[in-house]
């Protein structure tokens, strides 16, 4: 068969699977949606901006809205009220995940906690993680560390204050934030062999491209995308830093005994390996060199870029309005006084500190899309019949655009909509969930906000940020890039000035 002919023949038969698809689920009341088109569906209706063309539909068909991306099935989930059904009342039903190419390739075949399917193997990666790296008491031991960090960081931004340097704050900050992570997890910072942060950023973006193959597996075979050779020469680097760090994790502790308090995180892995863990039975009978890469990348990919993007935009909202600056520069000076470095107790009492990262989460969330979710079980939501396997996005970027929960000024960047109002992270209203909720909801978000706001509260405290080239602060440009998580599109630029 000629390449004419195999592609003639790969039309026809998508075309017929789509409308046989699409004319069989329209009588099973399904929520309402746009007519797919044959082979791609709707794909061509979400543009560079997925999150603000889903959230444009949604406008004409409802917070619970169906759409058929390719010839696979998704619900979009566009209110707080939506979400709570599916991540509250029926969470159980929607707790499990996709298979996906970028997780076949960079998670090793869904062995990380994020892409893993609901079950016993998710369950005891997510218990592991949880009590080895994201705890109370372990989040606590590295105050110390924390301190020294960002005290660095500090000294850095002074010094390019002295001769008003220009500071590429996401480079700062993400230089922060990756030595914070690479001490917790490998016991050390990194160093020049390891590029986390390209490779990070890189898998990011490629992760959250919407990809052909995904939605037409038939596509696979000519990757028109070149996703499939981005995603094996990810797979590549990644799979060797990691190998890299694990060798020298195993010699040492071939060498030398280590006390359970000098163990990093990567050697507490290899101890599950070896059967020496008594609190992680399940996990220790079904780990891996694969599984070890793979929970290793999530901590790395969630600890750095989250934080990291979540700051950037904290700090590009305050330089666009220096009301709120101001305003909170005088909270700090009273709580903290106006010599101190902020410290992780002066925290609790920056109330208005908090109003700034909930107003900014609100209307820049760091992942507008959620990773999707997938049903398990045929079900039923507010008379619409859900099938199994029906892929849900959720898009928390249309949730701080609703005029019914946050009144017509939405669009206004107003920290003061949260004062007296009982609205947090952890998914019981659900009118705000940028770490998600429900048993998918992100279990490094204890971390991720103390890291958010120490960073954040020191970089105000120290310093007053204004733009280069005496750009005005309207004039800064707030557009943001898609991918997995969503950073700024351009870099933010500023020069700081010390204040004190």
């Amino acid at each position: 068969m000629d390449s004419f002919s195999l592609a003639l023949l790969i039309l026809l038969t998508g075309t017929l699977f789509c409308y046989w698809c699409f004319t069989h689920l329209r009588h099973n009341k399904l929520p309402p949606g746009p007519m797919p088109l044959p082979i791609i569906g709707s794909l061509h209706l979400l543009g560079n901006l997925p999150h603000r063309a889903l959230h444009k539909l949604s406008q004409k068909y409802g917070p619970i809205m169906s759409i058929r991306l390719g010839c696979v099935p998704f619900v979009i989930v566009s209110s707080p009220d939506a979400a709570k059904l599916f991540l509250g009342t029926h969470d159980a039903v929607f707790a499990s995940r996709p298979e996906i190419q970028a997780s076949k390739y960079l998670s090793y075949g869904s062995r990380g906690m994020t892409f893993a399917e609901y079950g016993p193997y998710w369950r005891s990666v997510r218990k592991f993680c949880a009590a080895e790296l994201l705890s109370a008491t372990k989040i606590n031991s590295f105050l110390g560390m924390r301190r020294e960090e960002i005290g660095l960081m500090l000294a850095e931004i002074r010094a390019a204050s002295t001769v008003h340097k220009v500071v590429n704050v996401n480079e700062t900050v993400g230089g922060l934030i990756e030595a914070m992570t690479c001490r917790m997890l490998f016991g050390k910072k990194n160093d020049e062999r390891f590029v986390f942060k390209t490779l990070i950023d890189d898998s990011m973006e490629a992760t959250g491209t919407f990809n052909l193959t995904d939605y037409v597996p038939v596509f696979a075979w000519f990757d028109l995308q070149g996703l499939t050779k981005r995603f094996k020469s990810l797979s590549k680097d990644i799979d060797e830093m990691f190998e890299i760090m694990i060798k020298e994790h195993e010699e040492r502790s071939s060498t030398c005994s280590q006390r359970p308090d000098q163990m990093d995180f990567i050697d507490v892995l290899l101890s599950l390996n070896h059967h020496n863990s008594n609190t992680h039975d399940e996990l220790s009978s079904t780990i891996d060199r694969s599984s070890m890469k793979a929970i290793l990348l999530d901590m790395v990919a969630g600890s750095i870029d989250t934080a990291k993007t979540s700051i950037e935009w904290i700090m590009s909202a305050l330089i666009r309005h220096p009301r709120v600056m101001k305003k909170l520069q005088k909270e700090l000076n009273m709580i903290v006084g106006d010599t101190k470095m902020v410290e992780e107790t002066d925290l609790t009492k920056l109330c208005y500190l908090h109003m700034v990262i909930k107003e900014t989460l609100r209307l820049y969330p760091v992942g507008p899309l959620m990773v999707p979710h997938e049903s398990i079980e045929d079900t039923l939501i507010n008379g619409y019949n859900i099938p199994k396997k029906t892929r849900v996005l959720v898009n928390v970027w249309a949730f701080g655009r609703d005029p019914k929960v946050w009144s017509e000024n939405w669009a206004e960047f107003l920290p003061e909509r949260f004062l007296g109002r009982e609205t947090d992270f952890r998914g019981s209203d659900f009118q705000l969930i940028p770490f998600g909720a429900g048993r998918r909801g992100c279990p490094g978000m204890n971390l991720g906000l103390l890291n958010i706001g120490l960073v954040v509260s020191n970089m105000v405290h120290g310093f007053d940020w204004v733009l280069p080239n005496g750009m005005s602060p309207n004039d800064l440009d707030m557009k943001e890039k898609f991918g997995l998580t969503t950073p700024r599109e351009k870099p933010l630029l500023a020069i700081p000035i010390n204040r004190k």
